[in-house]
């Protein structure tokens, strides 16, 4: 009888401890991803010249671009600068849009790509899609999964509590993704893949679950390798749908519509994840997933971000257009804005009480 599988792409090597950016050339060296050092560094303005100067003189041959947005010009841009310069892989240095760009970056030129993330606020560090905006907003690209993923603990903390909360939130929302899944394939046969689901239902769960905060090394490793299955379970399914759903999309929506006053991307998507539910009638979950938001110091409504009821209305009723052909809850739903209005007032007694 035959044996039927099939390959998972995934990282070749994922080192999450305390210090792994000191040895970031050995590892890459150990696993014959870069024996030379020849590699095309991509860093932002900010953190990353810090970052430079620290891992300049254990990475001589290294050469360093800094990114400085995360659109698709700045991907194409960093593409046609490292084209034809022999380079073993691109490594992407910083939070989630220098990572996006880099990946992208490195699809487009045919090298592999290595995600080092200084901060754990974005979802897409281990996963096979860049984010990127352009002239028609915002668009998801395919690229291959990172052959390399290293997250130092000791930069994460120096990145701030904030930014760690903030992945927390995204991570804690994957249940709220999954249920929207289901929701399309119940409504439109939408095939959901049960491997892809499992692996981003247990890293939703794990942080969800997990009794720390995000000053403990043990909670950030937890957090970080949930980071790293949703990514793979994005590989598996080949799109964001794993991961991302309304959530997402009243997200997207702010950043689109409230370009300059969005909130971190993380917080964000907890408040549309909490919101999510409670359009769903889940009480319960919605509920519990509040109260561990609030517990790790965490937005649960969109007043604690900077936005006005009405702004929120607005994104909400937006939100389907973000990602069109995708079916959520709010495409399920198909509210006006008084309908949101009336939801969002029964969401808010439910979060107050």
């Amino acid at each position: 009888m035959p044996v039927l599988t099939r390959l998972i792409p995934s990282p070749v090597v994922v080192d999450i401890s305390r210090g792994a950016m000191d040895d970031l050339a050995g590892l890459l060296a150990d696993q014959r991803i870069s024996a030379s050092g020849k590699l095309a560094i991509a860093i932002s303005g900010g953190s990353g010249v810090a970052l430079r100067a620290k891992l300049e003189p254990v990475l001589p041959h290294a050469d360093w671009y800094a990114v400085v947005d995360g659109t698709i010009d700045s991907a194409v841009k960093l593409a046609d600068d490292i084209k034809g310069r022999r380079y073993d892989a691109v490594v992407g240095l910083g939070g989630g849009k220098i990572i996006d760009v880099a990946k992208y970056a490195a699809a487009r030129v045919g090298l592999p790509m290595v995600a080092v993330a200084t901060n754990l606020s974005h979802d897409g560090i281990c996963s096979p899609v860049s984010i990127l905006d352009n002239d028609n907003g915002r668009g998801s690209y395919g690229v291959p999964t990172p052959i390399a993923m290293v997250i130092d603990l000791d930069v994460i903390k120096e990145a701030g509590v904030c930014y760690s909360r903030a992945r927390l939130a995204h991570a804690n929302t994957n249940t709220a993704p999954l249920a929207d899944w289901e929701l399309s394939h119940k409504t439109t046969g939408e095939p959901v893949d049960g491997l892809a689901a499992a692996m981003a239902r247990t890293a939703g769960e794990s942080v969800l679950r997990h009794p720390g905060g995000c000053g403990d090394d043990e909670f950030l490793t937890v957090l970080s390798e949930a980071l790293v299955l949703s990514g793979i379970a994005m590989s598996i399914s080949g799109d964001s749908r794993p991961s991302s759903g309304a959530c997402h999309e009243i997200s997207h929506a702010f950043d689109l519509l409230y370009p300059g006053r969005s909130a971190l991307h993380g917080e964000q998507v907890g408040i549309g994840a909490a919101f999510a539910m409670h359009l769903r009638g889940a009480a319960d979950a919605a509920g519990h997933f509040v109260e561990v938001l609030r517990r790790h110091g965490l937005p649960v409504a969109p007043e604690e971000i900077g936005f006005s009821i009405d702004e929120f209305v607005a994104a909400v009723e937006y939100a389907p257009q973000t990602r069109p052909g995708r079916f959520t809850i709010l495409e399920h739903l198909n509210l006006s804005a008084a309908e949101i209005r009336d939801a969002y007032a029964d969401y808010a007694k439910t979060i107050r009480s």
